[in-house]
């Protein structure tokens, strides 16, 4: 029996044929929501917080999890031992897979230059995956800061200096460190700033080229700070479909348009659907080239509360369709 209703469905497909139309792509669902439809935690680094943490470990990461956030990164210990950071974080229902931990640091604080055994054992104490490197260390023949000069400011200008054996100098001392992480059931990965993507001796190649093509893919996992990458002047999506399988981690950070390109370690911030990086764009091209850590990180200046600053990006992702 013809009725109402399949006559209008006749005369829809009727039109959207003869209109050259396809009904399958016409019938396909807008996106979902990007992180409850890949089914990922949204993730914040710390360091975001500053020193919240210091002073309130418990406190500030129940306030963590009531906006959203289900992983953290660590940008260090805090002066915790393993134990206390495992038991505040699993009162607060957060999962933590990676840590920040320097290249070299004073005794006890861990770092890949001191006692890596330890180090393991604390790791594997508090729930890690992933132990990241996340700076370039400086080579004794640069020397320290000069008068009145900021830490960014002499890191900025000391990479400058950077010539290619010193970042195959870096490169090296990632494998080795690397390897020995491998053993003790660890994945290495080191996190970029902007002063990497300044190229060397004036030539065509870059610091972070130089990384990518001495590293052992195996033994050394990038985490890409897709602010600091955008900061440089680069596109984030190109620079992973470039180097699909290398980018295991990632820390989302926006910036204001008034950002200029630089590899000086300068950028402005802001949270994260505030500013001019494209996320819809940026997540799943990360997603697709093998990213399934993702972490919130705002830097400052901040022109609100630290903790407002991460609701709000945390809210903003939540509802993120991509």
């Amino acid at each position: 029996m013809i009725t109402m209703e399949t006559s209008r469905r006749a005369f829809i497909g009727g039109a959207a044929a003869m209109a050259g139309l396809d009904l399958a792509r016409l019938s396909v669902a807008a996106p979902g929501p990007f992180f409850k439809g890949n089914s990922l935690p949204i993730g914040l680094q710390l360091y975001t917080l500053g020193d919240l943490v210091e002073k309130d470990l418990a406190g500030t990461l129940k306030a963590v999890a009531d906006m959203g956030y289900r992983a953290v990164e660590l940008p260090g210990f805090y002066g915790h031992t393993a134990g206390e950071l495992a038991a505040a974080l699993k009162m607060a229902g957060l999962v933590c897979e990676s840590a920040h931990i320097n290249a070299q640091g004073a005794v006890p604080a861990p770092s890949l230059s001191g006692d890596l055994d330890a180090l393991a054992r604390d790791a594997h104490t508090i729930g890690l995956k992933f132990i990241v490197m996340p700076m370039f260390t400086v080579p004794a023949r640069l020397g320290g800061a000069q008068a009145g000069e900021g830490f960014g400011d002499f890191l900025a200008r000391v990479a400058s200096r950077f010539t290619a054996d010193d970042w195959k100098a870096q490169a090296a001392f990632l494998n080795e460190k690397g390897a020995a992480l491998k053993k003790a059931g660890l994945q290495l990965a080191y996190h970029n700033h902007n002063p990497e993507f300044a190229t060397v001796s004036g030539g065509s190649v870059t610091g972070y080229d130089i990384l990518l093509a001495e590293t052992d893919p195996d033994l050394v996992r990038m985490e890409m700070d897709a602010g600091w990458v955008a900061a440089a002047g680069l596109d984030p999506v190109a620079l992973l479909q470039a180097h699909p399988g290398r980018f295991h981690l990632m820390h989302v950070k926006d910036l204001k348009a008034g950002t200029v390109p630089n590899t000086r370690l300068k950028m402005d911030p802001t949270e994260v659907g505030g500013g001019t990086m494209d996320w819809r764009r940026i997540l799943p091209a990360a997603f697709a080239a093998g990213v399934r850590n993702f972490y919130v990180e705002q830097e400052p200046p901040f022109a609100l509360p630290r903790l407002e600053a991460a609701r709000i990006s945390a809210r903003y992702l939540d509802k993120l369709a991509a």
